[in-house]
C-alpha cells in the first residue's frame, strides 16, 4: 500500500487515459505531462499504461507500507525519502515504513511518483485515471486525500545498486534541449489548424512572433495565455465542433487557451493553432508565469519530434533494464 500522509488539492491517480470516448463527451483525462508518466514506467519495467500518482501542488508526503521500487520524474520537487534527497527523473528502492515528502518544485510543476507494478486501483471505461471534472476513475473518483491507502502492484526488481538509478531529464535530451531559451522563453511547436484563416495578418504574426505567458487562470483543462489580443477578420458564430488536447482556441477575449487532458470534447471557439503531441508534456511542466513561444512547423518536423519522444523512452526501457536485478526469495 501507498498511505497519504499529507496531500494538497487536486493531486490524482493517473494513466495514459481514456482515448476514444471523446464522442461520448468524456474527456480523455490521463496524465498532463504523459512523458513524465510513460517514463516513470519505463524506469521500473512496468507497462507504459500503469497508473501513478500525480502530483501538481504541494507539499505531500506519502508512506509505503511494504517494499517497493519507486522512480519520481517530471518535476525537480526537493524529495526526501526519510530525510535523504531524491533527484527528479530517479528509481530507489523503498522499505516498509519508509517516507517520501514532495515540497514546491524548485523546476516543472507536475512531479509523478509511480511503482513497480503501478497504483492497482480499479479501472472505468478501460482506464485507472481520475476524472475530476465527472467524479470516476482513479481512487474513488476524486483527488486524493490524507489518510487514503492505494493498492500496488507486485514488485519483480531491486536496484542494482543502493543509490538506485536515473536518467536525464526529457529538457536535456530532447530537441530543443532545454525548455527555455537564452530569454527564458519556452518553445512550443503548433501546426496551423482549421480556421487559422479566419484571423487577420497582423493576428496571425503575432501568434508566433509574440511572448506569451501561462496565465493563473490554468489548470488541467486548460492553460490561458496572456499578450496581444488576436482579433478575426470578421465575428461569426461557428457550431461546437470537436477538439483534442493541444489545440489552441481564441474565444472572443482575444487571449488564446491550449486545451489539455481535461479539456472539452468539443466547443464553438475558432482554432488558430495545435501543438504537437511531442511538446504536450512542456506545457505541463510550466507553471503560472511561465513565458512562451509558438513556433510553426510541419508534418513531417512533427513526425520527427514525434519519433525522438519515442526513442527517449525506448532508450529508458533499455537502460534501466540493467539497473535492476531480480529480488531473492
Amino acid at each position: 500500500m501507498i498511505e497519504i500522509i499529507k496531500t494538497a488539492p487536486l493531486n490524482s491517480v493517473q494513466d495514459t487515459g481514456r482515448p476514444g470516448l471523446r464522442g461520448l463527451g468524456i474527456a480523455r483525462s490521463g496524465a498532463l505531462d504523459p512523458l513524465a508518466a510513460t517514463g516513470a514506467n519505463a524506469l521500473l519495467g512496468n507497462a507504459a499504461d500503469d497508473a501513478v500518482l500525480e502530483f501538481q501542488m504541494y507539499p505531500a508526503a506519502l508512506r509505503f507500507t511494504r517494499d517497493t521500487l519507486v522512480a519520481l520524474t517530471g518535476a525537480d520537487c526537493r524529495a526526501r525519502l526519510n530525510g535523504v534527497p531524491v533527484p527528479a527523473w530517479w528509481v530507489r528502492d523503498v522499505r516498509a515504513g519508509d517516507e517520501l515528502v514532495l515540497s514546491p518544485p524548485i523546476q516543472g510543476a507536475r512531479c509523478y511518483v509511480a511503482v513497480q507494478g503501478g497504483v492497482d486501483v480499479p479501472a472505468v471505461l478501460g482506464s485507472r485515471s481520475t476524472a475530476l471534472r465527472y467524479g470516476f476513475g482513479g481512487h474513488r473518483g476524486r483527488a486524493l486525500q490524507k489518510g487514503d491507502s492505494l493498492p500496488i502492484g507486485a514488485r519483480r526488481n531491486s536496484a542494482r545498486l543502493p543509490a538506485g538509478y536515473g536518467a536525464s531529464p526529457p529538457e536535456q535530451a530532447l530537441a530543443p534541449r532545454a525548455n527555455e531559451d537564452a530569454d527564458g522563453v519556452m518553445t512550443l511547436r503548433v501546426m496551423r489548424a482549421a480556421e487559422y484563416g479566419m484571423f487577420t495578418p497582423a493576428s496571425q504574426a503575432a501568434f508566433t512572433d509574440a511572448v506569451w505567458r501561462v496565465s493563473a487562470q490554468s489548470d488541467r483543462m486548460g492553460y490561458r495565455l496572456s499578450g496581444p489580443v488576436l482579433e478575426r477578420t470578421a465575428v461569426r458564430e461557428m457550431r461546437s465542433h470537436p477538439i483534442v488536447p493541444g489545440v489552441v482556441q481564441v474565444p472572443p477575449s482575444g487571449q488564446p487557451i491550449i486545451q489539455l487532458a481535461d479539456g472539452n470534447s468539443a466547443g464553438g471557439y475558432p482554432k488558430i493553432g495545435f501543438v504537437i503531441d511531442a511538446d504536450l508534456w512542456r506545457i505541463a511542466q510550466s507553471p503560472p508565469g511561465t513565458k512562451l513561444r509558438f513556433q510553426m512547423c510541419g508534418l513531417d518536423e512533427a513526425r520527427a519530434a514525434q519519433a525522438e519522444l519515442e526513442s527517449y523512452l525506448a532508450g529508458l526501457r533499455d537502460t534501466a533494464a540493467h539497473c535492476r536485478v531480480p529480488i531473492k526469495g
